[in-house]
């Protein structure tokens, strides 16, 4: 949902009313992740998306009477056989959708979670509505009963950006919430200024991360001429990489061209727990680079950790076509994808939606039971 915050900014600004859907569960094949959301104000403008369009139209008329209304309604959406006229998944899953008004109070809360600089969670209550924003050091709202627990229940989830529903409180006053956190976005980092950087920079965007471009020498680290990167840090590529924050999402992604930047970052880059490593260079350049690595140190596990030549085999030969082949590529790596065209294979197009979808878990006021364990988002996290 978080990716809808730009989108509703001027509604935001402007103190407007609206009423706002969003997928608290997921069961079978679906578009779109838990957290997709829509938003339909009193005008019937609609911001946003749940299911790329199958079921939209239904939704929208069921947000307008939430709007009028100012009551709840939470609604499965599913596709029928028997049914030509069912309002449903043409894709044969089925999605539970949560409808609320969003007034200037729900306002205060959403603007809290959306835009927190670092992680932060999302916890509504499917009967009333009530919402509650959660970072690391406050909380803002209410949700659940009670409330201590279930900001800390959002907590444990946010490190992750894991999200579904949750019961919450005892077995004669549980409460149903909808979590969904929001990891901080990961990181990428391109080592090398020129033309493709400022496309993979443009791409890493697009993808989600917060991108550093990396550059050793100061004339081309030049951070008006690559404006899609958050960051442009003029420093020896190895020697950044050796200070700098990294974890198990972060990608690094080097296109210097120059044996003498692009090994000893590689040496460095192939020792660290991140997700994804690659190079950029002709197929001699990386034949030449892994000689160079093994005369370095570099294992032979850490070798087949090596995306080199960076990307997938698109045949593109632009700068933007190979930032394209590159973000296929960390995309596919991501999610275990077997970059081949859909047509060619029969396995399912949303293999990750069983692992998203949430599962029964009671919170109690001294302690968690969990009986079907811990399933993850789609939303930023590897």
């Amino acid at each position: 949902m978080r990716e809808l915050a730009a989108q509703l900014a001027g509604w935001h600004t402007e103190g407007v009313e609206y009423a706002l859907a969003t997928v608290v569960d997921i069961r079978g094949s679906a578009p779109l992740p838990l957290g997709a959301s829509m938003a339909v104000d009193a005008a019937g403008v609609v911001r946003g998306s749940l299911s790329g369009g199958c079921v939209e139209g239904a939704v929208y008329d069921l947000c307008l009477a939430v709007l009028a209304s100012g009551v709840p309604a939470r609604q499965t959406f599913g596709y029928s056989d028997s049914d030509a006229f069912a309002v449903g998944l043409t894709c044969g899953g089925e999605l539970e959708v949560f409808v609320q008004r969003v007034t200037a109070a729900e306002r205060a809360v959403l603007d809290a979670a959306w835009h927190a600089p670092g992680s932060a969670a999302l916890a509504r209550d499917l009967a009333t509505g009530e919402t509650v924003a959660v970072t690391a050091d406050s909380a803002l709202g209410s949700a659940g009963d009670p409330p201590d627990t279930t900001v800390a229940l959002a907590r444990a989830m946010m490190p992750q950006g894991a999200g579904g529903i949750r019961t919450v409180g005892c077995a004669t006053s549980a409460r149903e919430l909808f979590v969904e956190s929001f990891a901080a976005p990961p990181r990428m980092i391109v080592f090398g200024a020129n033309v493709f950087a400022g496309a993979l920079a443009r791409v890493g965007r697009l993808l989600g991360y917060h991108v550093t471009l990396c550059e050793a020498r100061p004339v081309f680290a030049d951070r008006a001429g690559y404006p899609e990167a958050d960051d442009v840090v003029t420093e020896w590529p190895d020697r950044y990489l050796r200070t700098t924050e990294v974890d198990a999402r972060t990608v690094l992604c080097v296109l210097t061209h120059d044996p003498k930047f692009d090994i000893p970052v590689l040496v460095e880059a192939l020792r660290l727990p991140v997700a994804y490593v690659g190079a950029m260079g002709s197929r001699r350049a990386d034949a030449e680079r892994r000689v160079r690595l093994r005369e370095a140190g570099v294992t032979a596990a850490g070798l087949a950790r090596l995306h080199s030549p960076i990307g997938l085999e698109l045949g593109g030969r632009t700068p933007e076509e190979t930032a394209v082949a590159i973000g296929a590529e960390i995309v596919a790596h991501r999610h275990g994808g077997s970059a081949r065209s859909l047509s060619a294979t029969a396995r399912p197009i949303h293999a990750s939606v069983a692992v998203a979808r949430a599962g029964d878990q009671r919170i109690r006021s001294r302690g968690v039971s969990t009986s079907s364990g811990e399933p993850v988002s789609s939303h930023g996290t590897y």
